[in-house]
C-alpha cells in the first residue's frame, strides 16, 4: 500500500500541521526506474526499425537481367558485384557478341538492361520499340589490339602480323560482332587483307577469339585490350585509333525493363564516377 512508504505523522499541538519529518525519499527512486526503463523501450524500438528496413531492403530487392557484350565480361562482373553491395538488388549477367544478344532480344529474350559493344544495335533496338528512347548512352570506348603470345624478341605484333610469319589469324565475327568489324577495317586500312584472307579464322565473338590465341589455335588475333589488361604489354599492341571506326559500346533500357527500379537505378550508376574507374581500369576510353 502506498501508506506504507510513509513514516508516522506528528501533529503540532499549536498549529495542527504536518510535521516536517516526512519522508519523501522513495519519489527519487521512481523517475531513475522510469528513465531506465524508457531507454529500454528506446533501444527494442531502435533494433525494431532496423529490422524493418532491413526487411524493406529485402521486399525491395529485385532481379536485373543484364545482355553484356562479350568484350565487357571482366568489368561488367566488378560492376555489378559494387551495384550489388549498394543497392542489394541481385544482376544476373549473360555475355555473347552484340549481333547475336541482338537477336535473342527482339525474339523475346527477358534481358532488361543492354551493354552493347556498338552504337547501331541499341539505335535499332530504340527504333524498333524494344527499348525505350532517349535512355541510349555510352558507357565505354573500346580499344582494339593485336595479340601474339608467343614471345618474339625481334618483332611487335603489329611486325609479325605485316610480315606475314604466321599461318592463322583470329578475329571474330565482323557480322555480329563490332571488334570483328573493326579488325577487318585494320587489315583492309593496312592494305594486307587480300593477302592474309586464307590465314583468318573466326570466333563467335570476341571471348572466343581470344581462347583462340591462348590456347594456340591461332598464333596472333585481333582482341579487346580489356582481355589483355594484365598480360605483359610486349605480346600485344595497341591498334592506332585512326585504323577502324570507333568502338562506341553503347547501354539501353530495354522494354522489359521499364517497370524495374533496378534496371533504371543500374545505368544511373553506370554513369557515376566510382563506375568509370572501374571501366577505365579495364583499358577502356571514355567520353
Amino acid at each position: 500500500m502506498i501508506c506504507s512508504h510513509f513514516k508516522p505523522l506528528t501533529l503540532s499541538s499549536e498549529k495542527h500541521s504536518l510535521s516536517p519529518k516526512i519522508s519523501f525519499n522513495f519519489l527519487s527512486k521512481y523517475p531513475q526506474s522510469l528513465i531506465q526503463n524508457k531507454q529500454n523501450v528506446a533501444k527494442k524500438i531502435q533494433f525494431l526499425l532496423l529490422l524493418l528496413s532491413f526487411n524493406i531492403q529485402i521486399v525491395n530487392a529485385e532481379e536485373l537481367l543484364v545482355a553484356v557484350a562479350s568484350n565487357f565480361v571482366a568489368p561488367a562482373k566488378e560492376l555489378s558485384q559494387e551495384f550489388s553491395k549498394i543497392t542489394t538488388h541481385n544482376v544476373r549477367l549473360s555475355f555473347g557478341s552484340t549481333g547475336k544478344l541482338y537477336a535473342q532480344i527482339i525474339h523475346g529474350a527477358p534481358f532488361q538492361v543492354f551493354l552493347a559493344a556498338d552504337q547501331e544495335r541499341p539505335l535499332r533496338l530504340v527504333s524498333e520499340g524494344f527499348a525505350e528512347k532517349g535512355s541510349q548512352f555510352t558507357y565505354a570506348l573500346g580499344r582494339i589490339v593485336l595479340y601474339c603470345p608467343r614471345e618474339r624478341s625481334d618483332q611487335q605484333p603489329l611486325e609479325v602480323l605485316k610480315s606475314n610469319g604466321f599461318t592463322r589469324l583470329a578475329i571474330a565475327n565482323p557480322i555480329t560482332a563490332p571488334y570483328g568489324r573493326a579488325a577487318m577495317e585494320v587489315l583492309q586500312n593496312l592494305r594486307i587483307f587480300e593477302n592474309l584472307r586464307k590465314s583468318i579464322i573466326q570466333g563467335d565473338n570476341i571471348a572466343q577469339t581470344f581462347q583462340f590465341v591462348s590456347t594456340g589455335n591461332a598464333e596472333l588475333g585481333f582482341v579487346s585490350r580489356s582481355q589483355v589488361i594484365n598480360i605483359e604489354p610486349d605480346l600485344y599492341s595497341t591498334i592506332p585509333a585512326d585504323l577502324h571506326s570507333p568502338i562506341q559500346q553503347d547501354a539501353v533500357l530495354l522494354q522489359k525493363g521499364l517497370d524495374k527500379k533496378a534496371a533504371r537505378e543500374f545505368l544511373e550508376f553506370l554513369k557515376s564516377d566510382p563506375a568509370r574507374e572501374i571501366i577505365q581500369s579495364y583499358g577502356y576510353d571514355l567520353e
